[in-house]
C-alpha cells in the first residue's frame, strides 16, 4: 500500500474521532486498516456466539441446581464466597435470568484461538460502534457492518438508562457516543448517568455498566436493591455475582462436572470449548488426601507452585471477581514474568485470599504474532508493529435463542508483551473480512 493512501486514511480517522474522546485519558495507536480475518474464521465467530450462550445458561442452571441440591454443592459455595447475603438471595430469583451482552477475550494462537475470558459486563461497545462506522466508511468489511454495534444494543435496551459508576467513569464517552448514535436514528429514548446520582431505578429500564462488587460504595443502593427485593427492578446484566466470576473456566475443566456439561452443551460443542478454553483451577486451600493429586499439576499441596521454575510457570494467576482488582488486568499475574520471590509472593497472596476473593490458576498460551500497520506520530509516518492479537467479539442476546454479533475489536500489542490488554502503545481497530 503506497504510503499516501495510509496516510490519507489516517487523517480521516482522525477527523471522525468525536470532541468528547471514547475512553476518557486513554490513548491508543491508529491504523491506517483494520485487522483482517478470513470468511472462514468470520462464519467461525458467528457460530461462537451460540456456543458461548450455551455456555452461559448452562452457568446459571448449574449454580442454581447446586443450590437446590441437585448438583454438588461446592459449586455454589464457591461462587457465593464474599458475597453479601442480599447480594446472594437477589441473585438466586428470576431463574432464567442471563446477561444480555457476551464478550469473550480470544487470544489468536499458531493454532487457532483460546478464550482467556468472558466477560458480562465489558467496556468496548461504543469504541467498537466508532471503529466499525469509521471503518465501514473507509471501504472495509468489519465485522457485523458499520451499525452492528448500536443495532445489537438498542435490541437489548430498545429504551432506558445506561447506568455507570465512578469506578467505571473511563468508559463514559464511549457510552456517550452510542447513545447519541441512537438518539439520532431512534429519537431521544435513551440517557446516561452516574449510579451515584441515579434515583429512578424502578421507572426506567436499566443498562447496568458497573461491577457489583461497586455496589457499596452507591449511595443509591438501597433504593435499587429495594426494587429489586419487589420485583420492579428491570435490569441488565441481571443482579446475579455469580454470573460474573472467572471460576467458571475452571469450574468447566472440573472432572466431578464433565457429565453435566456434556449434556448440558452437546458433545460437538463441548468439545470445541474444551479445545478453546485453558485448562484452569480454583486455588482452594482445602487438604488434598495423601494418596492424590491436583489433576494436571501433580502436586498436593498449593504452596508447590512456588518452587516451579521460571520455564514450568506457564501459568497466570487471576483474581476471580467481586472485586475491585478483577478490573482489566490489575489482578492478572503471568508466573513467567515474575521474579522467584514475586512468584512466591502471589502464590500465597492467592492461597489466603479464597475465604474472600478465589483465585484462579489457568494454562498461559502464547498469542501468535502478526503484522499490523500504524501510525507513529512521532515521525509522522506510517510503520509496522509485530504484535500479538486479542480479539473481542460482542454478542448481543437478543432472545432465549438468538444471539447477534454486533462487531469485533482487535488490540494488538508489542511482541515483548506477553498479556495482551489496552495500553498507549496498543493498536485498536475492528476486525473486518479480507476480500479475496
Amino acid at each position: 500500500m503506497e504510503a499516501s493512501v495510509s496516510l490519507e486514511r489516517i487523517q480521516r480517522v482522525k477527523e471522525r474521532f468525536p470532541a468528547e474522546g471514547l475512553f476518557a485519558q486513554k490513548e491508543w495507536l491508529l491504523s491506517p486498516e483494520p485487522f483482517f480475518i478470513s470468511p472462514d474464521f468470520a462464519n467461525e465467530l458467528e457460530r461462537l456466539g451460540h456456543w458461548l450462550l450455551k455456555f452461559v445458561k448452562a452457568t446459571n442452571q448449574l449454580y442454581q441446581l447446586s443450590v437446590k441440591h441437585k448438583q454438588p454443592e461446592w459449586v455454589a459455595d464457591y461462587l457465593d464466597i464474599g458475597k453479601p447475603q442480599q447480594l446472594i438471595e437477589l441473585g438466586r430469583r428470576n431463574f432464567h435470568d442471563v446477561p444480555h451482552v457476551i464478550r469473550p477475550d480470544l487470544i489468536l494462537t499458531d493454532s487457532g484461538y483460546i478464550i482467556s475470558e468472558l466477560d458480562s459486563v465489558p467496556g468496548g461497545i461504543g469504541l467498537t460502534g466508532w471503529l466499525n462506522e469509521t471503518y465501514r466508511d473507509l471501504g472495509f468489511d468489519v465485522v457485523g457492518g458499520a451499525d452492528g454495534m448500536i443495532e445489537g444494543f438498542r435490541s437489548i435496551l430498545p429504551k432506558g438508562a445506561i447506568i455507570l459508576s465512578k469506578e467505571s467513569a473511563t468508559y463514559r464517552p464511549e457510552m456517550d457516543w452510542i447513545r447519541n448514535r441512537m438518539i439520532e436514528k431512534y429519537g431521544p429514548l435513551w440517557t446516561v448517568d452516574y449510579a451515584e446520582n441515579w434515583k429512578s431505578w424502578v421507572d426506567h429500564p436499566v443498562y447496568r455498566f458497573f461491577e457489583l462488587f461497586d455496589l457499596p460504595n452507591l449511595p443509591t443502593r438501597e433504593s435499587l436493591l429495594a426494587a429489586a427485593e419487589r420485583r420492579e427492578l428491570r435490569i441488565t446484566p441481571p443482579l446475579k455475582p455469580y454470573l460474573e466470576e472467572k471460576l467458571w473456566f475452571a469450574l468447566f475443566w472440573s472432572r466431578p462436572l464433565q457429565k453435566f456439561w456434556r449434556r448440558q452443551l452437546r458433545e460437538r460443542h463441548w468439545l470445541k470449548l474444551k479445545s478453546s478454553i485453558p485448562q484452569s483451577w480454583v486455588i482452594d486451600p482445602s487438604p488434598v488426601p495423601h494418596y492424590a493429586v491436583i489433576p494436571g499439576l501433580e502436586i498436593q499441596d498449593w504452596r508447590e507452585l512456588k518452587s516451579f521454575s521460571q520455564r514450568e510457570r506457564e501459568f497466570v494467576l487471576k483474581i476471580s471477581g467481586f472485586s475491585e482488582l478483577s478490573w482489566g488486568s490489575r489482578g492478572v499475574f503471568l508466573g513467567q514474568d515474575l521474579p522467584q520471590k514475586e512468584w512466591s509472593e502471589r502464590v500465597e497472596e492467592s492461597i489466603a485470599s479464597f475465604g474472600k476473593s478465589p483465585y484462579l490458576l489457568q494454562r498461559f498460551i502464547k498469542g501468535r504474532l502478526v503484522e499490523q500497520p500504524y501510525y507513529d506520530s512521532r515521525s509522522k509516518s506510517i510503520e509496522l508493529m509485530k504484535g500479538r492479537v486479542r480479539l473481542c467479539p460482542y454478542y448481543f442476546v437478543i432472545s432465549d435463542n438468538e444471539v447477534t454479533l454486533g462487531g469485533a475489536l482487535a488490540t494488538i500489542v508489542p511482541a515483548d508483551k506477553k498479556l495482551v490488554h489496552g495500553m498507549s502503545d496498543a493498536i485498536m481497530v475492528p476486525a473486518a473480512v479480507r476480500l479475496a
